[in-house]
């Protein structure tokens, strides 16, 4: 089983770990394709196209929160992944975006420029892209949900969060 990390948006952060965590792919995921609903489709698509029939997958889920034109841009590309997902009997979890915080950092507040340091520092893991880096947590989360994994007590109340 491979565990793969998603944090979807425009620049989507894309990460495969084996059952040891190891990584086997990181990338950012772009679209030269202009033009909406076509971008978010081929998005969905070249992600869809990495995914293998057993993978585990944790995605970001939607920040409710969140104000703006790039609000509508995040839901079109979540819910078309989720249902290409779906429509090849993907098993995903939804991770709210503080419970990817808390995971990564121990708290569930923090800004996206504060994550890289403790995920480095945990596990070694470092991209230029942040959106790679939250992927990543995200691909062991999916890990940490499915095998032994020793987990702070921090990462363990997280994962209580993911239902």
């Amino acid at each position: 089983m491979r565990f793969v990390g998603i944090d979807p948006s425009t620049k989507t952060g894309f990460v495969i770990q084996d059952a040891n965590g190891n990584v086997i792919l990181d990338k950012e995921i772009t679209s030269s394709v202009k033009g909406d609903p076509q971008r978010f489709m081929d998005l969905a698509s070249q992600i869809i196209n990495f995914i293998e029939p057993n993978d585990f997958v944790c995605i970001e889920g939607f920040s409710y929160g969140s104000k703006g034109a790039s609000v509508d841009i995040q839901y079109g590309i979540g819910w078309l992944i989720r249902a290409r997902l779906i429509n090849k009997k993907i098993d995903y979890v939804d991770v709210p975006p503080t419970t990817l915080k808390k995971f990564a950092t121990g708290k569930g507040n923090v800004k996206k420029d504060q994550i890289p340091v403790p995920v480095y520092k945990r596990w070694g893991f470092e991209h230029k892209s942040d959106n790679v880096i939250d992927a990543f947590v995200l691909a062991q989360i999916a890990r940490s949900l499915k095998t032994k994994v020793d987990l702070t007590k921090y990462q363990q109340e997280a994962l209580k969060k993911i239902s």
